[in-house]
């Protein structure tokens, strides 16, 4: 099938091109905004050609996981479809005003405040590898071309690739107004130039005659140019979302275009300068003095500790979607520091995927698992580049425990690169691509590459030997070599004899179909035609997580019935670990859960057992 049929397959599956409001892209995922989401077909889009999985944790907007290079051809098929590419315009009308809720899937505050970062800083991260990667090569060039600013052709190159992380470095702040506009629903111009503010020299001057700069020490000045960074200016232009709307709304028509934009600045530029800047450039130091006492502290074990401990929980962050809210921590270090101190370590997180997947390779080869031996052979490559959405996805996350021991491999890693102060002049390249923009430690650009290398290493191969170590390889045995384990879990639900008589069992239970017979082993199950079902109530403390949600998505793909586990009005395809975790069931949740088709009573059978085992 083509890229091209298969874009319109996946516009049909999303209700038809007049249910979708926009279509945009990152560096592995569709972004897409829907009118009415239950004109959505999820199963099916869950098993379209190239998807590796579907996030829906907000009303309205799903996130198609294709993996690099494929999202933007995508998003340019979907565009030469006519669908747009709108912004704030692309969002369900509940989320165009950011005083109104969010929607129930977006989980709460705090990580729909971290989701709002991300979606601020995800279209600039072109730029922000760009202009790190144009830091790193000019670093190299400066140290180990001697004279290179004598040289024509080196220095040349040298002002060359300083111009275009200038470009963007001088001006973070006003790309980041710019894209706090679009996202708040400000003029994007306005929250640009608000933006823009922040870095120019006239500030300094405010500053002095308000008799608040320091000139014998200007970063202890309570308001000085770049106070606040990307925080203040994100605060600032929410603040003015809300004075435009204001305005906007009692301005007469005739005279919207010329007055609401300059009385909306001109009443924000005050309270922002004098207040929010100010206000945020403390908490931006704190955050900045937070990470680097543990980061670069004096304390080698210190630094070792912070290294594994935030490398081995980076992917659980990633999988409930916390991590978007680093991209702010990020920014603010790079404003502030010139580089990045918590990024290096946190990229071993990619190598771990690669250990895990390769020592799971090895056993699947050995039980003859050729299916899953295909998926890593093709995600293995795109994960050594940096890119680790098709393992996390396709391999480890559904497996279930791969995905903890690759974190936990990949903390050693990140203890290596801690401890050697390794830090980087952006985020966003990692694998192999991330070694040049890696050049900003204490070593000295090619020392700080070649711990990063090293750092990769141990992660990979702990990785390695972790999974190696705790997967056994019967777990990997591929689909058609489950009938002992469908015996086993027929002899827990029925007793010795029930396992005996194998299918007689299961046609038995089958043919006693009359309106309310139940078949009772701890809770009852009800068999029902065509469907069964059973209800669960969650007794694990931390509910519905990685680890069960892997394991109960392998196991719901040993059968060809469609199976669904609901939560309240929550639905989610047992197949899909992403699915499952967005159910948010917590311990005491009522899970119903539904088998149709061929095998569907066998099925509802093993995953009663398996949800009285593991939740």
């Amino acid at each position: 099938m083509t890229k091209k049929e298969n874009t319109d397959r996946i516009i049909r599956y999303l209700g038809g091109a007049g249910n979708i409001v926009s279509v945009n892209s990152c560096m592995t995922r569709l972004r897409v905004s829907v009118r009415d989401e239950t004109a959505v077909e999820e199963e099916k889009l869950r098993t379209a050609e190239d998807v590796l999985g579907l996030v829906h944790d907000r009303e309205g907007y799903y996130e198609i996981v294709v993996g690099p290079g494929k999202a933007r051809k995508y998003a340019d098929l979907c565009r030469a479809a006519g669908l747009s590419a709108g912004l704030d315009e692309g969002k369900p009308a509940r989320e165009r005003d950011p005083g109104k809720q969010r929607g129930r899937r977006e989980g709460g505050g705090l990580k729909s405040g971290l989701k709002t970062l991300g979606e601020i800083f995800i279209p600039l991260i072109p730029g922000i590898i760009t202009a790190g990667l144009c830091a790193g090569f000019a670093s190299l060039i400066a140290q180990t071309v001697p004279g290179y600013r004598d040289r024509r052709v080196w220095g040349v190159l040298y002002q060359l690739l300083s111009l275009i992380n200038a470009s963007f470095m001088t001006y973070l702040t006003a790309w980041a107004g710019y894209r706090a506009a679009e996202r708040f629903g400000a003029t994007p111009i306005l929250g640009g130039m608000l933006g823009m503010m922040t870095s120019l020299e006239g500030i300094n001057e405010i500053s002095r005659l308000l008799g608040l700069y320091d000139e014998s020490s200007p970063l202890n000045a309570i308001l000085r140019t770049g106070k606040g960074g990307v925080l203040a200016v994100i605060a600032g232009v929410f603040m003015l979302s809300l004075v435009e709307k204001r305005i906007r709304s009692r301005m007469p028509e005739s005279l919207d275009v010329v007055f609401t934009p300059l009385l909306s600045l001109l009443i924000c530029a005050v309270p922002y300068v004098l207040v929010i800047m100010p206000l945020l450039g403390y908490v931006s130091g704190g955050i900045v003095w937070v990470f680097s006492r543990l980061c670069l502290s004096d304390n080698l074990a210190v630094r070792i500790a912070a290294g594994y401990v935030s490398t081995a929980l980076f992917l659980p962050m990633v999988a409930a979607g916390m991590h978007h809210g680093l991209v702010a921590l990020y920014s603010v270090q790079l404003q502030e520091l010139g580089y990045v101190t918590l990024y290096p370590a946190l990229a071993m997180a990619g190598a771990g995927q690669v250990g895990a997947a390769v020592a799971l390779w090895m056993k699947a080869r050995k039980v003859g698992n050729r299916k899953l031996c295909a998926v890593i052979t093709g995600a293995l490559p795109a994960g050594i580049l940096g890119i680790g959405e098709p393992l996390i996805y396709g391999v480890t996350l559904p497996l279930g425990r791969p995905f903890i021991t690759a974190g936990l491999g990949a903390g050693f890693g990140g203890a290596l690169v801690m401890a050697a102060k390794v830090a980087s002049t952006t985020w966003g390249p990692s694998g192999l691509p991330g070694t040049f923009v890696m050049t900003a430690g204490p070593r000295g650009a090619v020392g700080s590459a070649l711990f990063y290398l090293a750092g990769l290493a141990v992660a990979c191969v702990c990785s390695f030997i972790i999974t190696a170590l705790v997967i056994p390889k019967e777990t990997l045995l591929p689909e058609g070599a489950g009938e002992a384990a469908g015996k086993t879990v027929a002899r827990a639900l029925g007793g010795a004899e029930e396992a005996a008589a194998g299918k007689n069992a299961v046609r038995d239970v089958q043919g006693a179909e009359a309106p309310g017979r139940t078949v009772r082993h701890g809770e009852e199950i009800r068999l029902g035609a065509p469907a069964f079902r059973f209800e669960y109530t969650v007794t694990d403390p931390i509910g519905m997580h990685a680890r069960p949600a892997g394991k109960l998505a392998e196991a719901a793909r040993a059968y060809q019935c469609e199976i669904t586990v609901c939560a309240g009005e929550k639905r989610a395809s047992a197949r899909s670990p992403i699915a499952l975790m967005n159910l948010g069931a917590g311990k005491g949740t009522v899970l119903s859960v539904r088998a149709e088709g061929k095998d569907a009573e066998a099925a509802i059978r093993a995953l009663k057992a398996f949800f009285q085992e593991n939740l």
